[in-house]
């Protein structure tokens, strides 16, 4: 990729964390172009594609649009393949991985399209075959009523993995996704926050990068490092800038559960973020969590789905947690994800809801005592 060059990206997002997502792009001074459900289409040189994964903190994925045709049979798409300049992106030894989509188009089978475009290219780059790798480079096709659009995966494991969380309880919450709860509660680090059910403590840890102004990249590899025109120069200068701008934090972060296990997992990923020292991690189940007085942001995760007992009566349960919530943290703004506005009705909190998200394919609200963005 040529650092002088304009490219297309888009950006992946999960939904509901657009907006969110948008604004994170204008703080980096890269313009969101349009905003679809699921994306965000925006264009930069090699400068801005680094600065995009190195700091969006809701991105799941940032693709390069590579290349954009009409087809309508293998032949002709074997052909306009075999034209694309690939070696831009894809060195020769370099394996690649096809993921196809394929909607109201003549070209609909999937396999078949991924083998085309994997002979087209490896007769572009002057091989015979596609090498075996255990990281291949991503390339992701869709076909929509004959337009096939090729793109260049240039983040490699999804950005939600920041490289800090090593070990995780049963069904964690998404970085990506605990991170844009905290920008739609507008929390900025200067009040303190408690998650009184932390699991494994993504609310924790993402609250502790985002208070200190860390670059949620700076600790991790990146597909785009393997390319042929990858600058090392300007990737160390943008971590130089990143760490020089990382801030003490300010309000107090703390969590508490009743796992043991949790507490440990939750206690070592911070250590991995060198936030111990900044982070209260107790062992407490929220019954026995002494009153917190004057303010702050409760956030939390409450059981549901694969985490909730089939012998557990939801309103019940959720009744139990607004009781406790509310005798703990008076005066303090409370925010929980749930899937049931009934669960949430039960708890007997003023409870309004801010948006509707996705957590792992289950469409979740986020609901609030206060206001958010």
């Amino acid at each position: 990729m040529d650092h002088r060059r304009i490219e297309k990206f888009y950006i992946v997002v999960s939904p509901g964390l657009e907006e969110t997502c948008a604004a994170e792009l204008t703080a980096i001074d890269i313009p969101p172009l349009k905003i679809d459900t699921g994306g965000i289409a925006c264009a930069g040189r090699l400068r801005e594609l680094y600065l995009a994964n190195l700091w969006l903190r809701t991105a799941s994925r940032i693709l390069v649009r590579f290349a954009e045709c009409r087809s309508r049979d293998f032949p002709d798409l074997y052909r306009k393949a075999q034209r694309l300049p690939w070696g831009r992106f894809i060195r020769p030894e370099t394996s690649v991985a096809f993921r196809v989509t394929c909607h109201g188009s003549r070209l609909n089978h999937t396999t078949r399209v991924a083998e085309t475009l994997e002979s087209a290219l490896n007769q572009a780059l002057g091989r015979t075959t596609n090498p075996v790798e255990k990281n291949p480079q991503l390339v992701m096709v869709r076909i929509v009523d004959d337009l096939v659009t090729i793109s260049i995966d240039s983040s490699g494991e999804l950005l939600h993995r920041r490289g800090y969380r090593k070990s995780v309880t049963a069904a964690p919450l998404r970085e990506t996704l605990a991170a844009g709860i905290l920008w739609l509660l507008a929390w900025k680090g200067h009040e303190p926050l408690v998650d009184p059910m932390c699991g494994s403590g993504s609310f924790l840890l993402e609250a502790a990068l985002l208070a200190r102004q860390k670059a949620p990249g700076l600790n991790r590899r990146f597909a785009f490092m393997a390319w042929p025109g990858y600058r090392q120069g300007l990737w160390t200068l943008l971590c130089d800038e990143a760490q020089r701008g990382q801030i003490d934090c300010e309000g107090s972060i703390s969590g508490y559960d009743t796992d043991p296990d949790a507490v440990a997992i939750a206690r070592d990923n911070c250590e991995r973020i060198d936030n111990s020292g900044q982070v209260s991690i107790t062992r407490l189940s929220l019954a026995d969590q002494p009153i917190h007085d004057g303010q702050g942001l409760v956030v939390c995760n409450p059981p549901y789905g694969k985490r909730l007992s089939l012998d557990d009566d939801p309103k019940t349960c959720y009744r139990e947690i607004g009781g406790h919530l509310g005798r703990v943290y008076p005066g303090w703004r409370i925010a929980m994800l749930c899937p049931d506005p009934a669960w949430v009705k039960a708890t007997g909190l003023p409870f309004k809801q801010l948006a509707e998200l996705d957590n792992g394919g289950l469409s979740v609200g986020l609901y609030a005592t206060g206001p958010g963005k």
